[in-house]
């Protein structure tokens, strides 16, 4: 389900636009930036899909209690050992007839270390390598404590990300699994054209 009637829809977008004039400015001022140093004069700021709050959801978690191992390739050809702790069910329901709506689902995942946060959901949909990063988004998602089965957890789309490799071959980035492939076009957060 949406998870709008609990927001204000323009303080959300005003919260939104400030988060997104902070991240602007680290890409074009910062010495960790992803930009490369010689580009950063001409980097005008990153393309986002304007807000929407129809895809900021509310997902029921199923918690996996013996959490797989998951292997994720890297951009740069090796693998990655995550471990795919939980399981995120959500509705959409859009205004616009040409996008599919229906119940779907993400994997969660954290990394192999005791204090693993925030949940890792990376994800491909029919905006990847079109709209999007050819090589998937990412969110990462805060829980307010250890999920449990039949918890809810807000995802907002809103605030997914192309990773840093996306801007710069120097970084090497988990690709999402097939798992995490939605059919599905999502779009909202960060473009890349």
């Amino acid at each position: 389900m949406s998870d709008t009637g609990s927001i204000d829809a323009d303080q959300y977008r005003d919260e939104l636009e400030s988060k997104r004039a902070e991240k602007d400015d680290f890409f074009a001022t910062h010495p960790q930036s992803p930009i490369p140093p010689e580009e950063r004069d001409d980097f005008d700021g990153l393309d986002y899909f304007d807000p929407d709050p129809t895809y900021r959801v509310t997902a029921t978690a199923t918690v996996h209690d013996d959490p797989e191992v998951v292997l994720m390739e890297s951009t740069a050809g090796r693998e990655v050992r995550y471990l795919r702790v939980a399981t995120l069910e959500f509705d959409l329901n859009r205004d616009d007839e040409d996008l599919e709506d229906g119940t779907f689902e993400l994997a969660a995942y954290q990394q192999e270390s005791p204090n693993a946060e925030p949940l890792f959901v990376p994800f491909r949909d029919k905006t990847t390598g079109q709209q999007t990063y050819q090589g998937g988004r990412y969110m990462e998602l805060e829980a307010d404590r250890d999920l449990e089965d039949g918890d809810e957890l807000v995802v907002d789309f809103n605030l997914a990300y192309s990773p840093f490799c996306a801007y710069s071959e120097t970084f090497d980035c988990p690709l999402p699994p097939e798992e995490n492939w939605l059919e599905i076009a999502i779009p909202a957060g960060e473009r890349y054209e």
